[in-house]
């Protein structure tokens, strides 16, 4: 026989799994797959595009996003002279999550499987935001034909010691708790998170109606947080491994970083990157973790002079 707290328990279940299933079903009629979806090992990767002609420019979002974070902040400044292709890393926005998707190295297959298929034979800039940046170093160690030079805005580049975990990514991650963790995430992530976004741009301000313009609802959705999660939990591990190849890294860069930057550390990142490989640092002193909003015409004329270089490094 069922106790009362079974019961309860159960019935809270039932409640918040209908009410995450609400959320997800109104969050994408607001945010709908409105890209392409691009076949990679047999999970579709969802890319949008913006400009029809001209270099290729991968662009590749950080943890807790999606695409959208590009279409209305560096895209239009570069959609007259580029294909600017910016993708939903897996598991995110409308991309499919492949198995080991939590490692870099299929993080970045995937983003490979997207430039063979839309620019075949080409050699694209990268461009790639926070965990992003990570994804690009990676595509660039493991398939350098593809790149022609990154451009990386306040990167994750180095293991960190995992301290800053937030405390919800570990239940979340759980795969004995986390989906039944996940269902209530909706009940209650959108209003926290949307309340503290100008900490992740201070000492800049945040850009008004930044949530709704990147599509950060599509976050709550249970799959999608369960997904970030495990990225997250795992990306310093995979940090300390892959940084033992930027030696390898062939390819001319360019990394903008925030010297008040309270989401990552600076001196953890960036400046160790510069110790392991020629690298133009550009540091920006009034500026926290989000550069391409208050730097967008910097960055994007990075972008055109690495799209011009004639050679790699």
């Amino acid at each position: 026989m069922l106790t009362a707290t079974a019961i309860t328990l159960a019935g809270l279940g039932a409640a918040a799994g209908l009410a995450s299933g609400a959320y997800t079903s109104r969050i994408h009629k607001a945010h709908p797959a409105s890209g392409q979806r691009v076949d990679v090992g047999g999970y579709g990767v969802h890319v949008l595009e913006a400009g029809k002609a001209g270099p290729p420019v991968l662009m590749i979002h950080g943890a807790s996003a999606n695409a959208r974070e590009f279409t209305w902040t560096l895209a239009p400044r570069l959609e007259q002279e580029f294909r600017v292709l910016m993708a939903d890393r897996p598991g995110h926005g409308h991309s499919r999550r492949p198995p080991g998707a939590e490692t870099l190295g299929v993080q970045a297959a995937q983003m490979a499987g997207v430039l063979d298929t839309l620019a075949p034979g080409e050699r694209a800039v990268v461009v790639g935001h926070s965990f992003g940046g990570a994804v690009a170093l990676r595509l660039a160690l493991d398939r350098p034909d593809l790149v022609k030079g990154l451009v990386l805005l306040a990167p994750v580049t180095h293991d960190w010691g995992g301290e800053g975990h937030a405390w919800y990514n570990r239940f979340a991650s759980s795969r004995l708790i986390g989906p039944a963790f996940s269902q209530v995430v909706p009940l209650v992530g959108p209003a926290q998170v949307e309340a503290g976004i100008g900490g992740v741009f201070d000492p800049s301000p945040a850009p008004e109606g930044y949530y709704d313009k990147s599509g950060i609802g599509l976050l709550f959705r249970p799959a999608a947080f369960r997904a970030n999660a495990r990225d997250v939990r795992v990306l310093d591990r995979e940090l300390g491994e892959q940084s033992k190849r930027y030696g390898e890294l062939s390819v001319p860069i360019t990394v903008f970083s925030g010297s008040k930057d309270t989401v990552i550390t600076p001196a953890k990142h960036t400046a160790r990157l510069k110790k392991q490989t020629d690298i133009d640092l550009i540091i920006l002193p009034e500026e926290g973790h989000m550069p391409h909003h208050q730097h967008g015409p910097d960055v994007a004329d990075a972008i055109r002079r690495l799209a011009s270089s004639p050679e790699t490094r």
